[in-house]
């Protein structure tokens, strides 16, 4: 079933924090970049699921066809959260009110006033029996949020791509040694078929959380299935021209391996702390190094969990063993970066896959600090703070502690294994820092999740890097080949590789440029006239697999040319 997706990573964190707040705080464990549209809504109205969680109102959601806008009541989503949702009549106007963040619509009105600033609506709000209704592509675009659309069951699902990775991610990962090295053992003929590693990397990532790629949720406790659904995913992958994979092991405190620091996944059993009947990542690492492909094991390194909820997690997860090292950050926990304990655990962790076992690399995604609303870690700056430097100088430092820390130590364990970080795609904007990139984004590593990517490139804290560059040639706040001259010169003169992170999931939506697979062709051609871009990782392997506007033969042929 079909489902076209809305993103935008250009946000506005604090013009959009309540709104996303609002729309967060609903949360229930849904997938990121899509949500199952189970319908239930009368014939013709349009069902609208925030997290999973059906959002209902007596005015439902409607499309104004002229603008092809969907309409959708934000009062419901306010009062859902219990924020203070004021109407005043005479003045046609709404206004939301949460902590320090006021907000105020009003009827008619193409702009919206947050916080004193205007933040500009694809159509007007309006007010249908008494519902203040704002368009879709407001929550969507602004805040954002990943839509998803599915016209057949007319249901519109709403996620905050933080929840998983991203958009977000949160929605990713990144690449290995180069064309044709097999650090971990490999075994593939350098000149076979597309998938051997012969024309730099070429990977995918796959999600494990919610059950996104792999394993599916019907396979739980059946080992049968879910090896069966990953040969068959390899096959998949490798049939496209791609020659390495990075799995999600580490997606909320848990493990895909077996470890005394961290829960089996509950994507494997259905309960976490569960055993599989096998062992999952030795089995997935002899499959992907049979097909002379690489494995790259993916970590999210500070997510402690999906939700606040403990009823459900093992006797054994960082939340029940340790609650003093976890945060609570719009609704959602993270292992506090700023206790020096609380990453060693993190790095402990990782550590067991890496002795354990015959990977490639460790891979990290952009789950540092959250990007946006407020991280309550006052104690712990009073506690751990020597050199007095200022908060966000502070919170950089924890980050880069983590990341020498871990590089170290996965170096000392085995030195063939490739450390590499997936970075949100823009450092910093040029407007704030002219030595960043010339883009407008409303999030960036440096500023806000406290990720000084340019400290890690030029120390060689790192092996590679692969930012998320999931934005077309025609994206005017962030344009596609202005960040990849960006990158390509930040790791110019260094022995950090550069992988480029694709977004197919986006062929096919509304957005600028994503009409045509051919946009993720000219991306790849552009990396080709790059000589400091050494690969490229798609997210993610459903998306690929989905096939969207025939991304699959414009690949295969792309690379079955030698390209």
């Amino acid at each position: 079933m079909k489902q076209l997706i809305f993103r935008s990573s250009i946000r506005r964190p604090r013009a959009g924090r309540l709104l996303l707040a609002l729309l967060v705080a609903l949360s229930l464990a849904l997938p990121p970049r899509f949500a199952a549209a189970a319908s239930g809504s009368a014939p013709g109205d349009i069902a609208v699921y925030l997290e999973g969680a059906r959002l209902t109102s007596d005015v439902p959601p409607y499309i104004v066809p002229k603008l092809n806008l969907t309409m959708v009541p934000l009062r419901v989503i306010g009062e859902g959260l219990g924020a203070a949702v004021d109407w005043t009549p005479a003045a046609r106007t709404v206004t939301i009110r949460q902590a320090d963040t006021l907000i105020t619509l009003r009827s008619g009105q193409t702009t919206a006033v947050v916080d004193g600033a205007q933040v500009k609506l694809d159509g007007a709000a309006q007010v249908v029996s008494g519902r203040v209704m704002v368009p879709l592509r407001f929550v969507g675009e602004s805040l954002g949020l990943t839509v998803a659309w599915n016209p057949a069951a007319r249901s519109i699902s709403l996620h905050d791509p933080d929840v998983a990775e991203p958009d977000t991610g949160s929605d990713p990962g990144t690449g290995p040694s180069g064309p044709g090295t097999n650090p971990g053992g490999g075994t593939g003929d350098p000149g076979a078929d597309p998938g051997s590693g012969t024309a730099g990397l070429r990977g995918a990532w796959i999600s494990t959380v919610y059950n996104l790629d792999w394993p599916s949720a019907a396979s739980a406790g059946n080992a049968d299935k879910q090896k069966a659904e990953f040969v068959q995913l390899l096959d998949d992958l490798q049939g496209m021209g791609l020659n390495a994979v990075f799995v999600q092991l580490r997606a909320a405190g848990d493990a895909f391996y077996p470890s005394a620091l961290a829960p089996w996944s509950k994507y494997l059993t259905g309960t976490q702390g569960k055993g599989p009947t096998y062992d999952p990542l030795a089995f997935m690492i002899a499959e992907t190094h049979k097909r002379g492909m690489e494995f790259h094991a993916w970590f999210n390194p500070f997510r402690a969990g999906l939700d606040a909820k403990t009823d459900g997690l093992a006797p054994n997860h960082v939340m029940l063993q340790h609650p003093e090292w976890i945060v609570l950050s719009g609704g959602k926990p993270y292992l506090n970066p700023g206790l020096p304990d609380a990453r060693r655990h993190i790095i402990d962790a990782i550590l067991d896959a890496v002795k354990g076992y015959d990977i490639d690399g460790v891979h990290l995604d952009d789950y540092f600090y959250p990007s946006s609303g407020q991280f309550p870690d006052a104690a712990a700056y009073a506690a751990n703070n020597p050199l007095n430097l200022k908060l966000a100088d502070w919170r950089r430092a924890n980050i880069n502690a983590f990341v020498s820390d871990l590089g170290q130590a996965v170096h000392a364990a085995k030195p063939g294994v490739r450390f590499g970080i997936s970075p949100f795609g823009v450092w910093r904007n040029n407007n704030v820092d002219p030595t960043g990139s010339p883009t407008r984004a409303g999030v960036t590593d440096y500023d806000n999740m406290y990720a000084d990517v340019r400290t890690w490139i030029k120390n060689g804290w790192i092996d590679y890097v692969a930012p998320q560059l999931y934005w077309s040639f025609d994206t005017l706040s962030a344009p596609y080949g202005k960040l990849v001259d960006w990158w390509s010169n930040e790791v110019r003169g260094t022995d950090v590789d550069l992988y480029i992170g694709h977004s197919p999931y986006k062929l096919g939506t509304p957005e600028a440029g994503w009409q045509s697979a051919n946009e993720i062709i000219r991306q790849l051609d552009y990396g080709k006239s790059r000589p400091e871009v050494d690969g490229d990782v798609f997210f993610s392997a459903k998306d690929l697999r989905a096939n969207p506007l025939g991304i699959q033969d414009a690949l295969r042929g792309y690379y079955a040319a030698g390209n």
